[in-house]
């Protein structure tokens, strides 16, 4: 990341900034970083002024405890009076939960667009989301890195022999390194259902999109954030799963971000 702001409690949030055109910052989802979603962003900045960043706690931005969701609204805002003091947001999968939460507190969003956030969309999976919880603040309570990253693998529904393959990769060490801001994604995922109150009060046109691979609670999802929405819509991405291709999504949100 090539150049820094600093958030309203003092933390330096790292941040690149690519293209021309109507601002927009990307938010990417649990254990990534900034680096993660830059492909995307080559793909936007033909038509859009393009910010990824590194998420509190990750890459080359600093982090200040005691973490509060309050305090990665606090980063977009930074990097939102950074770009010009008003953008579109973009959030991937956690990611945009946090966008959603954002757009909700009043910062000033022209548009904003998630890619399938991991809502709960029945009891069973509300169940599975607060035991998760559980485990990962037992996990990171202890110092345990590693099985709160295996937490995680095994929330989103990896199997043991996939999870065992991980821990011998060479990402293993970097994704340990990243493990506690899997705690920041769970709070703003808040109770793992959607929001809908919150989201009344989006004022900004949202796109909630899935994958049209993927299972279909995702839609449910996508469908249910759109619903709550006053300026909602709904899409799917043709071909796609969780882990969408940059190159196909990219010209699904560059109708939506430039219109």
């Amino acid at each position: 990341m090539e150049k820094k702001t600093l958030s309203r409690d003092g933390t330096s949030i790292a941040y690149e900034r690519t293209g021309r055109g109507p601002a927009v910052v990307l938010v990417s989802g649990a254990m990534s970083t900034g680096a993660t979603i830059a492909p995307l962003a080559a793909e936007l900045s033909d038509r859009l002024d393009v910010t990824v960043y590194d998420r509190r706690g990750r890459g080359e931005s600093g982090d200040t405890a005691p973490y509060a969701v309050e305090r990665e609204i606090e980063d977009l805002a930074a990097l939102i009076e950074t770009v010009g003091g008003e953008a579109s947001l973009y959030g991937m999968s956690s990611g945009g939960a946090l966008v959603l939460r954002a757009a909700a507190s009043g910062l000033p969003v022209r548009r904003v667009a998630v890619y399938e956030v991991p809502y709960a969309m029945d009891d069973a999976a509300v169940r599975a989301a607060a035991a998760y919880t559980e485990r990962l603040t037992e996990a990171l309570g202890q110092g345990r890195r590693g099985d709160a990253v295996e937490a995680f693998l095994r929330h989103t529904g990896l199997g043991e022999e996939m999870i065992r393959g991980a821990r011998q990769s060479p990402m293993w060490t970097g994704m340990e390194s990243v493990a506690p801001s899997l705690a920041y994604d769970d709070a703003a995922m808040g109770d793992s259902r959607v929001p809908e109150s919150e989201l009344a009060s989006v004022t900004a046109p949202l796109l909630a999109l899935a994958g049209g691979a993927s299972d279909a609670w995702w839609h449910e999802a996508a469908r249910a954030i759109a619903g709550a929405a006053p300026h909602g819509t709904y899409g799917t991405v043709e071909g796609q799963t969780h882990m969408v291709e940059p190159g196909v999504l990219a010209p699904v949100l560059m109708e939506f971000l430039t219109g």
